[in-house]
């Protein structure tokens, strides 16, 4: 069976597999090496996501365990009080610690696991202004439901829980920043991802999923170029008695 990585997030998890994203780009990439399960949640945050980990990653499995778990939470957590995301928002210290509950609860079922944390990406204030009016009109809401600002230290800190955690990280809040213009190349909408954003969190995760391996693992059967045109079942039944 091959191993599977699981990208665990919101609703850029959920869209990652769309045309241009990034977690179609990662299944692409290990193509008959690794399976890519995708269990992304549009408007969860970390609050409600601890209610799915014994579902998603039960601690008795007859199953095996993932080779890599992505946890790509914050842009719902830090969603502002005073605006239209308020329910989502969850406090910056709960945030933290929920990850924390995340990164144990994984390790508990599979202490080989390797997690990665993903930061919320930057806010574009002025793209949800934008998205707001298009989907409402005169009603969309003048108050902002999130802000750059905000967005950073829900990143900061995702950041820090990877550090304190002895885990790999990808602080795409920071990233995406070091390009002139990241508003309208990377951002949609002001929060979620174009292809060209969608490329950013490949790259980077694919930097780590190399560094730990996955780029060396097997081809889970011949290539078509390796098989016995002579006698096709010799070559199977190496493989499957390896």
């Amino acid at each position: 069976m091959r191993p599977h990585v699981v990208l665990f997030g919101d609703s850029i998890t959920q869209q990652s597999f769309r045309s241009g994203g990034w977690g179609a780009s990662v299944a692409d990439t290990y193509s008959r090496k690794v399976d890519v399960v995708l269990r992304g949640y549009g408007g969860y945050n970390t609050r409600w996501a601890l209610f799915l980990l014994n579902h998603l990653f039960p601690l008795v499995s007859e199953g095996p365990s993932p080779a890599a778990v992505t946890i790509f939470f914050g842009a719902n957590d830090a969603a502002l009080l005073e605006g239209t995301g308020k329910r989502q928002h969850v406090p910056l210290e709960e945030y933290k610690e929920n990850l924390r509950k995340m990164v144990q609860h994984i390790r508990d079922c599979s202490p080989k696991t390797l997690v990665v944390l993903i930061t919320p990406p930057p806010i574009d204030l002025d793209g949800r202004r934008e998205y707001a009016r298009s989907m409402y009109g005169d009603k969309a809401s003048k108050v902002a439901d999130r802000t750059n600002e905000v967005t950073g230290t829900y990143a900061e800190q995702c950041v820090a829980i990877a550090k304190e955690l002895g885990l790999p990280s990808i602080n795409l809040w920071s990233k995406m920043q070091e390009t002139n213009g990241w508003q309208r190349t990377f951002l949609s909408d002001g929060l979620h991802l174009t292809p060209e954003g969608n490329a950013v969190v490949f790259g980077e995760l694919v930097k780590i999923l190399d560094e730990a391996g996955f780029s060396d693992l097997p081809y889970d059967f011949p290539q078509h170029s390796e098989i016995d045109e002579e006698n096709p079942a010799r070559s199977f039944t190496q493989v499957c008695t390896a």
